[in-house]
């Protein structure tokens, strides 16, 4: 009798991906070409702003609706994040890049995001994510909230007038004072660009000149997204962490440990 399925089909990977919003556009594009399945949950980008013990307790919130029995690991699309990640453990396997925040996500490598970082302090970094997302939530508690910044400078100028959004900003503490540099990362792939990089662009070099920054573009690079989402977890850039573990930050170059 001729065997019904002479060819065993491979099974792939099954994954949960929680990610912040600003990888929104690079992480679908990997989505859809990755061999795994994965389901992905993103969570505002404002949870950058409610201090670690927030943000942790609503990634942890996701993680906990995890079900083990369906996945074969949960993927965490964030780096260090000021130690929003911090003790965060999982009923099951949990893979998170070795990065201090996704700048080094956007670059490619936390050895480049380094080199960048130490030639150039004082820049401010954008991609599509942060443009996008920059005027959305802002959630209740945040610093952001509590001083009031709800909008960039350019938009301080068109709402209330130049001499006015000045004023605003210093109120605010002139968290610009702190900078001197905007680059703009371009997450294009195969020469085209996730969204509207032109519009991207002439947002970040106008918000440069009215800020007196200096202007500069880099080329962005998926490999370490793309990395995670496909289950290739090199030890030196990715941290599995086993089920019942923690994530730990370890305060030199690995970044985080498990625990």
């Amino acid at each position: 009798m001729k065997e019904r399925y002479p060819h065993t089909v491979k099974r792939e990977k099954r994954y949960k991906l929680i990610a912040c919003e600003i990888m929104f556009r690079e992480v679908c594009y990997l989505l859809s070409q990755t061999p795994n399945v994965v389901d992905v949950v993103f969570l505002e980008k404002g949870l950058h702003d409610v201090g670690e013990d927030k943000m942790k307790a609503a990634i942890q919130a996701e993680i906990d609706k995890v079900d083990p029995q369906i996945y074969d690991a949960l993927l965490l699309g964030y780096g260090l994040c000021n130690n929003g990640v911090r003790n965060l453990q999982a009923k099951v396997q949990m893979v998170i890049p070795r990065a201090h925040d996704c700048i080094t996500l956007f670059l490619g490598s936390k050895k480049r995001y380094g080199e960048y970082f130490t030639a150039n302090s004082g820049t401010y970094y954008k991609t599509s994510g942060w443009i996008e997302r920059e005027t959305g939530f802002i959630p209740q508690g945040s610093i952001g909230e509590k001083l009031g910044y709800r909008a960039t400078y350019e938009e301080y100028v068109e709402e209330y007038g130049e001499d006015n959004a000045q004023y605003i900003m210093e109120t605010l503490g002139d968290w610009t004072k702190n900078y001197k540099k905007m680059t703009y990362i371009d997450m294009s792939v195969g020469g085209i660009s996730l969204g509207n990089a032109e519009s991207y662009r002439a947002i970040s070099k106008r918000e440069a000149k009215d800020l007196g920054w200096e202007y500069e573009e880099l080329k962005g690079d998926l490999r370490l997204i793309e990395k995670l989402i496909n289950g290739d977890w090199d030890e030196r850039e990715m941290l599995v962490v086993p089920a019942g573990n923690k994530i730990i930050p370890t305060n030199d170059d690995d970044i985080v440990r498990r625990g």
